[in-house]
């Protein structure tokens, strides 16, 4: 059959997960009982600040900011299959912004959360029509000058960022109605919006124009030729990456009460990509998996051996990699599948 003859659905309908990978362990199993999976996973995230030390509840409050800057990130590259090294900016923009509308205009917390993600949405905007004329190294590289920049221009204007000194805020203070302290306040922030997001994200990718996106990253010119529209698909793509990092941007200073703009250099930014790879290219449990990995694993390579943390942390990569190719989200589905086939060896052997 000619690419001429051939039908329209077959590219829309273009299946979620990557071709290259392999199916998670959720996606194996019916969606009754994935369901009740993901309802006992959510008790136990409202279940755990509860029985944790307040520095445990904070590093997975931590986690939960990293999962939604994941998430925007799992969308440009997971999903359009453009690559970016500049993540972290787009994270600083919206922590920034956060953080001027409570220093110097007294905003309340919650009101700054859609304005970070509306600056971040319009700047990944304006940055991703540029973007459409470069591809693979060369966007790589444009991404990664603008992780460099924004460094040291936060730095030169210190009357509103505060220099390289940065900015110290207050924290969101818990309602007396809740009777939570404030680490578990800060935590249940965090995860209501990790939930929305995932929602969120979760609608985006099972709609039209998620089947767009992978269309495009599986095969750009075929996906032209059946009418899809790469340059505005990779536009959105590249807003609501740049949205998702901004409102991480938020979290982060609702958490850490406190912006530097060294806190946001471009390892940062390496750091995420990496994370993301690791966690799970093109799965929504992949951002989940890396942000665990991308706060955990660092502390974990510290302690294993202070002098070169950074071999250290290499050196984990290469090694959860070789195990999970397509990231620990595709490694339940791995397992199982060893699993079914260590069985019928053992039965045929019988």
């Amino acid at each position: 059959m000619s690419i001429k003859d051939t039908p329209a659905p077959a590219v829309v309908d273009t299946p979620e997960v990557p071709a290259a990978q392999s199916p998670s362990l959720l996606g194996r199993i019916s969606t009754h009982r994935r369901a009740i999976i993901v309802a006992v996973l959510f008790a136990i995230a409202c279940y755990a600040p509860f029985q944790l030390m307040p520095f445990h509840t904070f590093q997975l409050s931590m986690a939960l900011v990293y999962t939604i800057a994941l998430l925007g990130l799992n969308l440009l590259v997971g999903q359009a299959g453009q690559i970016s090294l500049g993540h972290g900016a787009f994270l600083a923009v919206g922590a920034y912004t956060t953080a001027v509308l409570l220093d110097r205009w007294d905003v309340p917390h919650l009101a700054t959360l859609p304005v970070a993600a509306a600056v971040c949405f319009l700047l990944g905007l304006a940055l991703g029509v540029p973007a459409l004329r470069l591809r693979g190294l060369y966007l790589a590289l444009v991404t990664l000058a603008i992780a460099i920049f924004v460094v040291p221009l936060l730095k030169r204007f210190e009357s509103v960022t505060g220099g390289s000194m940065g900015l110290t805020l207050e924290k969101p203070a818990p309602p007396l109605w809740t009777g939570l302290a404030e680490d578990q306040w800060l935590y249940f922030l965090c995860l209501a919006t990790a939930v929305l997001c995932v929602l969120v994200v979760a609608g985006i990718q099972r709609s039209r124009v998620g089947r767009a996106l992978n269309a495009i990253r599986d095969n750009e010119t075929a996906a032209e030729i059946m009418g899809v529209r790469p340059a505005y698909y990779k536009t959105l793509a590249f807003a609501w990456s740049a949205m998702l990092a901004g409102v991480a941007g938020c979290v982060y200073t609702w958490v850490i009460a406190y912006v530097s703009p060294d806190s946001f250099a471009v390892g940062l930014s390496i750091t995420l990509l990496a994370g993301l790879v690791v966690g799970g290219l093109g799965s929504l449990w992949g951002p989940l998996f890396g942000g665990l990995f991308v706060l955990f694993v660092p502390s974990l390579a510290q302690d294993i051996n202070q002098a070169a943390p950074g071999a250290v942390f290499g050196l984990l990569i290469i090694a959860v990699m070789y195990l999970a190719p397509s990231g620990l989200a595709g490694l339940g589905g791995r397992v199982a599948t060893w699993s079914r086939l260590l069985l019928r060896r053992g039965r045929s052997a019988v």
